[in-house]
């Protein structure tokens, strides 16, 4: 019987099938590994999808819930932008002989927060392309605010639309404090209260404006005494002062005034009128002319100035008592010294046409008398 004989395999050799098998392994484990990979690339998509609804719900839970800085810039942002509205208005009165020399804001209250303001500071707004005070100045005022007015000094700035002429031996303009010197006693130029300066607001360019003599004296005064009264009464007070000029003009057409004590019995809201009796302004300059049938009624409350009372820079914040309380010889010294000073300007400057000096505006040495500017 004839054996079969075996076919040797040869080392390293596969068999068709095992071949074919091989083949279908191989395909598998790619179908297995490219289901793998979908379903991660899936998973990581939805993941990712859910990162960015996650993060769109943050983004608009954050826009609809604000921080408090955002709510504050938010509010001033609004409240600017009512001011400003508000200040043109004002700006486009035009004041006509005879009527009242102010008028009530708002029915005459105050729009101010006393929560706004904690402590006891002023800001003072800087000033604008055209060197004005537009700006409000706003304090928030304590008893120790109240100054002395012996400490008053010579003011030497000169605001736009500063045009110095008199009247009778009487200025018609004034430098107008926004914040009155008696006012503001202890606190810098740069608002900030320092027990050590004993003094109130002086030469400060951004506290000063051209105020006729009467909107100063007659008007403004009633308002500033109301504030100073309550500070003295241990009261807490927020005044805000703001002139309101028109366009690029020069000159205020007037100045808005309100305050605001802590408890509530200081309320008040005017806008004054920068007018002169007797006088009509050219506000896009300052320049004036004579008109005696420009009337401006006394507004009740005004204070009364004899002729020994009628300085005006010096004496504009009304408190007339220390003015009362001068010696001769020493309105004779200031005398002298406003001559000195005089002289200086009359030697070096051509600007000595609108130098004024305090001492300059009482009757008994009045530069009139000895020289015609």
């Amino acid at each position: 019987m004839k054996r079969k004989r075996r076919t040797k395999k040869t080392k390293g050799s596969w068999t068709i099938f095992e071949t074919v098998f091989a083949f279908l392994v191989v395909v598998g484990m790619i179908g297995n590994l490219s289901n793998g990979d979908e379903h991660s690339s899936s998973h990581h998509d939805n993941k990712v999808e859910r990162s960015s609804v996650t993060s769109d719900q943050a983004s608009s839970e954050h826009q609809q819930k604000p921080t408090h800085h955002t709510v504050k810039q938010v509010k001033a942002a609004q409240s600017n932008t009512t001011n400003n509205d508000l200040t043109e208005k004002l700006a486009a009165k035009n004041y006509q002989s005879g009527q009242a020399a102010y008028i009530d804001v708002n029915g005459g209250q105050s729009t101010l927060k006393a929560s706004d303001w904690t402590s006891n500071h002023i800001h003072y707004a800087n000033l604008d392309a055209l060197n004005r005070t537009a700006a409000a100045n706003t304090a928030d005022l304590e008893s120790r605010n109240v100054a002395d007015v012996s400490l008053r000094t010579t003011q030497t700035v000169y605001p736009t639309g500063w045009h110095q002429k008199f009247i009778n031996n009487t200025a018609i303009i004034n430098r107008g404090h926004l914040i009155a010197y008696s006012l503001s006693k202890g606190i810098s130029i740069d608002g900030v209260y320092n027990p050590s300066d004993q003094s109130g607001d002086q030469n400060n360019p951004k506290n000063l404006f051209t105020q006729t003599a009467f909107s100063n004296q007659r008007v403004q005064t009633i308002y500033e005494s109301r504030v100073r009264d309550a500070l003295r009464n241990g009261k807490k007070v927020i005044y805000q002062v703001q002139p309101v000029f028109r366009g690029n003009e020069l000159m205020a057409r007037g100045v808005h005034l309100q305050a605001l004590s802590t408890d509530g019995t200081l309320n008040f809201n005017v806008y004054l009128f920068n007018v002169q009796p007797g006088v009509r302004f050219d506000y896009a300059t300052g320049r004036s002319t004579i008109d005696n049938s420009m009337t401006v009624p006394t507004p009740a409350g005004a204070p009364t100035f004899s002729d020994d009372d009628r300085s005006t820079d010096r004496y504009q914040d009304g408190d007339l008592k220390h003015h009362r309380r001068h010696s001769a010889f020493e309105y004779a010294a200031g005398a002298y010294a406003a001559h000195k000073i005089y002289q200086h300007y009359r030697d070096r400057h051509y600007a000595h046409r609108n130098y004024t000096h305090h001492y300059y505006y009482h009757p008994r040495y009045h530069f009139s008398r000895h020289t015609r500017w």
